[in-house]
């Protein structure tokens, strides 16, 4: 059973920075694409960016410029990288990974809060 393990999410203000980790096992690491999905308060769960085996990303466009997704094949982690945090992006962070035919895995999620 693989496993998705998140970590550094938290309270910062608007304008600040916050970096989100996503520690896979190494047997799906190298064949997935790998991704951040949100979910806010009464919302449905959205993508917020993905990144492929080959390091193509894509982003939403409510996070294109100020989120930039990373992945270190060598420790089978993805990042997500945030800047420019706006209040409209709290939600709790769920790290996925998706291949088209192999099942897909989600963690556990962890909260980012944007507030003064």
């Amino acid at each position: 059973q693989a496993q998705l393990v998140e970590s550094g999410g938290g309270l910062v203000q608007p304008g600040g920075s916050l970096r989100l980790s996503c520690a896979a096992s190494g047997s799906i690491f190298r064949v997935y694409r790998m991704g951040w999905y949100r979910q806010a308060p009464g919302n449905k769960r959205e993508l917020a960016a993905t990144i492929t085996t080959g390091g193509t990303t894509t982003y939403a466009d409510s996070v294109k410029g100020r989120f930039t997704i990373s992945r270190d094949n060598a420790k089978n982690t993805v990042f997500l990288q945030m800047n420019s945090l706006k209040p409209e992006d709290t939600a709790v962070y769920y790290c996925n990974a998706y291949h088209i035919t192999l099942p897909n895995y989600w963690g556990q999620g962890t909260q980012v809060t944007v507030s003064s």
